[in-house]
């Protein structure tokens, strides 16, 4: 299976409709520089904002825009790095999955508005699942697929392969498949507001 893929635009408009009835805003981009825009859109000025680590977020220049502090938000990430007390610093890593915004991509989306989030620590499932009142997810149309165990597959087969040697490559032991959380839809009753950027560009894992 080509897992790079970008398909075709029928059925990134039906991915898009599947995940707007299951309460996910969804936004189509063509461009990387696109969508670092509509971030850049639907952020105010003085959030709280944090983001998980992301290949696709750095692709997109949202992390070095954080970095740089042009953005007018209070930027969470920076103080978790700031500080380097380890206990204090992972008080301040669980304290920011509260954050007004938490940005981050995902691994997989169905063609029926499912999505798969794959990680080793779980460190961004929390806001993702329920403590971010805002989340904004940047992700490359090439990530549908057309039914959860292709998702699956897909993390198995290749994010998982890829992450994996990103690690190796910055000189960690590598990583870990060690949590999946599968999104199925955010109820109306939570208050929450999620966002889907799918750019037609291949981009992360």
């Amino acid at each position: 299976m080509d897992y790079e893929k970008i398909p075709l635009r029928e059925k990134i408009n039906k991915t898009a409709e599947s995940l707007e009835a299951r309460g996910i805003k969804t936004f189509i981009v063509e461009t990387a520089k696109e969508a670092l825009g509509k971030v850049k859109e639907l952020i105010p000025a003085g959030a709280k904002v944090m983001n998980g680590s992301s290949t696709t977020l750095e692709q997109i220049g949202f992390v070095e825009y954080l970095k740089s502090g042009e953005h007018g938000w209070n930027n969470l990430h920076d103080a978790v790095l700031a500080e380097k007390d380890k206990d204090k610093q992972n008080q301040l890593r669980m304290q920011s999955s509260f954050a007004e915004y938490f940005l981050g991509s995902v691994h997989a989306i169905t063609e029926n508005g499912q999505i798969l989030i794959a990680s080793a620590s779980g460190s961004q499932l929390a806001p993702y699942a329920f403590t971010a009142q805002n989340v904004i997810w940047v992700t490359s149309s090439n990530k549908i697929v057309a039914t959860l165990e292709d998702g699956l597959k897909r993390i198995c087969e290749y994010s998982f392969p890829l992450e994996d040697k990103r690690m190796k490559g910055i000189g960690y032991p590598g990583s870990v498949l060690a949590k999946i959380l599968i999104f199925e839809r955010e109820p109306a009753m939570m208050g929450r507001k999620i966002t889907m950027i799918l750019v037609n560009e291949k981009l992360g894992f």
